[in-house]
């Protein structure tokens, strides 16, 4: 199994046959949606879920199917039986992997500010990506997709949430409003130089399939 970041919240992950992408929103690589079956969103943000991108990707590819929840599903008519909504505690199989969904609501951004429904996604028992919420899988978790900056979150609630989950390791995504000084200071209190998370931390470059492995 490999794992590919492309550009803030994105991910692509791949097995032989196999590509299924998360998150593909207005921060994201075109390339992303290249030569791909599966699509799951978590909510409807704009760094998450681009409408155009998926109504050109679904054009281009008929096999094209999307996983996500009511709000988002709202947005793409016209798609018919390509689009599922899904929600907590469901499971499915997205174009050869099988995924778990876990959560209900975005992280509180303020009191003020109406919460939108967000869910994440638990692919091949393997790999994490909790959208935007600090959700945590009632099973192990192997990868935590991590997201290390936004309104919603302090770098201590990040060290603390990657702690309840305890993944085997942690990369970092939802970090593209970060410049290298951010990127930096939450690299070094999330990595070996902080007060420690149990699983080591990685950020991944744009573009860049590493090997994950997939879990027994």
């Amino acid at each position: 199994m490999q794992l590919a970041k492309f550009g803030h919240a994105c991910v692509r992950i791949d097995k032989p046959d196999c590509r299924l992408v998360v998150d593909p929103g207005g921060l994201t690589e075109p390339q992303a949606l290249a030569d791909v079956d599966a699509v799951l969103v978590t909510h409807e943000h704009f760094d998450h879920f681009s409408e155009e991108a998926l109504r050109r990707a679904a054009e281009r590819n008929r096999a094209l199917r999307i996983w996500t929840n009511t709000a988002v599903a709202a947005r793409l008519t016209g798609l018919g039986d390509r689009v599922t909504v899904v929600g907590a505690g469901e499971a499915f199989t997205a174009a050869g992997f099988e995924v778990k969904v876990y959560g209900t609501w975005h992280a509180v951004i303020h009191r003020d500010i109406p919460p939108v429904g967000n869910i994440g996604f638990l692919v091949d028992d393997t790999v994490f990506h909790p959208g935007d919420a600090f959700t945590v899988p009632d099973t192990p978790v192997d990868t935590l997709l991590l997201p290390v900056h936004g309104p919603w979150s302090t770098t201590g609630q990040l060290i603390d949430y990657v702690r309840e989950v305890a993944p085997a390791r942690a990369y970092a995504i939802h970090d593209g409003a970060l410049n290298d000084i951010g990127t930096a200071m939450v690299g070094g209190l999330l990595g070996d130089s902080g007060p420690g998370t149990g699983a080591p931390y990685r950020r991944l470059t744009t573009g860049t399939s590493i090997d994950i492995a997939a879990a027994e």
